[in-house]
């Protein structure tokens, strides 16, 4: 089915690639921005995707700007920089970021489109990369109602589910949320598995009495397989990526004059980890690195 809405969209990673490749499967005009950062995008171009090299093209040719990048700065940096998507925004427009920022940025880039009297939402995802290429991301939406009732259409198309968490920014802000808690159960779970292998605790055993018990999880499901197996599945968010959400975590609790000292145990683990330069690798392997470090 052929849609008339085109769409743009900033961002082919390991998220991003699945959205974009679910769009156009769709029946959406797509064009997406050349990128070094980009996972390979041939399947793209066979179901029709064009390319450029500009992120201005991509805003005065499309109707809707899907991003997908790192973070706040780059977020920045596509939406007002020199080459921004402003230059070209107007009325007919939105501009959608699933990227997780901090709020307060959302904000301060909303307002500048706004301004430009185009529209925007803020609409970052959980789950993983697989299920973005499966069409089954959750998408966590901040902004007014009608405008997510116009893009809904697109988000369905690589969307399980779809929150509408409140006003602009809010839905960066569950995003945080759930990543403090999500990422906080994995630092638990990295920390107890180097117990359980130092005293002896069969670790099969470990693991079942976890899931049977109070300390089952979805963080434990994505550990389990590289606990019991070596084996990271699709558990492939960085390292890299972890500090940055939990120091962005970190910052709104304290804005918000929220008790932040679980919050700043958990990105200090991330934070340190980055420092000794493993921020590649994905979440997993945080169990090897900190017993490379822990004391034997």
């Amino acid at each position: 089915m052929k849609h008339d809405q085109k769409v743009g969209f900033i961002g082919v990673g390991l998220m991003g690639h699945g959205l974009a490749k679910n769009i156009a499967r769709s029946g959406y005009p797509l064009m997406f921005l050349d990128h070094p950062g980009n996972q390979p995008v041939d399947d793209l171009r066979a179901l029709g995707a064009t390319s450029s090299g500009a992120a201005q093209q991509i805003a005065a040719q499309n109707d809707v700007i899907m991003i997908c990048v790192t973070g706040s700065e780059q977020v920045k940096e596509v939406v007002c920089g020199k080459q921004g998507l402003l230059h070209e925004l107007g009325p007919g427009k939105t501009v959608v970021d699933c990227s997780t920022i901090e709020p307060h940025v959302t904000q301060e880039v909303a307002k500048e489109v706004l301004q430009s009297g185009a529209q925007f939402l803020d609409a970052p995802l959980t789950r993983t990369p697989k299920e973005a290429e499966q069409g089954k991301a959750n998408v966590m939406v901040g902004g007014d109602t009608a405008v997510l009732q116009q893009v809904h259409p697109i988000l369905e198309t690589f969307a399980e589910n779809i929150y509408h968490a409140g006003g602009t920014g809010t839905g960066v802000t569950l995003k945080l949320l759930h990543n403090f808690i999500s990422l906080g159960n994995c630092v638990l779970l990295a920390e107890a598995v180097i117990s359980a292998q130092r005293s002896g605790v069969d670790i099969k055993t470990f693991i079942e009495v976890l899931t049977t018990g109070g300390g089952d999880s979805v963080a434990l499901k994505r550990l389990a397989p590289y606990v019991l197996k070596g084996n990271v599945g699709n558990f492939r968010f960085s390292i890299a990526n972890s500090a940055k959400d939990t120091a962005y975590y970190k910052n709104l609790a304290d804005h918000l004059g929220v008790s932040a000292l679980a919050a700043e145990a958990v990105h200090q683990v991330f934070h340190r980890a980055l420092t000794q330069g493993h921020g590649d690798r994905p979440v997993p392997e945080l169990i090897e690195v900190l017993s490379d470090k822990a004391p034997t």
